[in-house]
């Protein structure tokens, strides 16, 4: 759902919230450690389609995608508040119950910094709710 509030400025702010729904979709955090062995981020489905960005900066989102990059270790990625092409740097293993960092970059996987994340799942079956 998209909620449009007014502050006192009258300046026009558009939220997007998203829930967790199991086997569906997974948002939470994690903390890099800085090492090309990174986090593993336990989703409980393979990822289709990951966001991730550093909660404490202001370095660029990433978006990466099991359809742009079907083998592991993903390379190409979005970084949808920038106006860069695709990029094909190579730091992501989407795997069948979650993801791992395999760079040590500083957008995705610093040592000690905190990361926000939203990914969905490649086969969204857990639950049927068909008629």
């Amino acid at each position: 759902t998209n909620y449009e509030i007014q502050n006192k400025l009258n300046s026009l702010y558009v939220a997007y919230c998203f829930a967790p729904v199991d086997g569906f979709s997974s948002m939470n955090s994690y903390v890099g450690n800085g090492s090309t062995n990174g986090p593993f981020v336990y989703t409980g489905f393979r990822p289709r389609f990951l966001l991730t960005k550093s909660s404490n900066s202001t370095r660029n989102w990433h978006i990466v995608d099991s359809e742009r990059g079907a083998y592991n270790v993903i390379g190409p990625y979005l970084t949808p508040n920038a106006t860069d092409a695709e990029l094909s740097y190579g730091g992501w293993d989407l795997l069948s119950n979650g993801f791992k960092f395999r760079n040590l970059g500083n957008t995705i996987n610093s040592n000690g910094a905190t990361y926000i994340y939203a990914a969905f799942a490649e086969n969204p079956f857990k639950t049927a709710r068909a008629r």
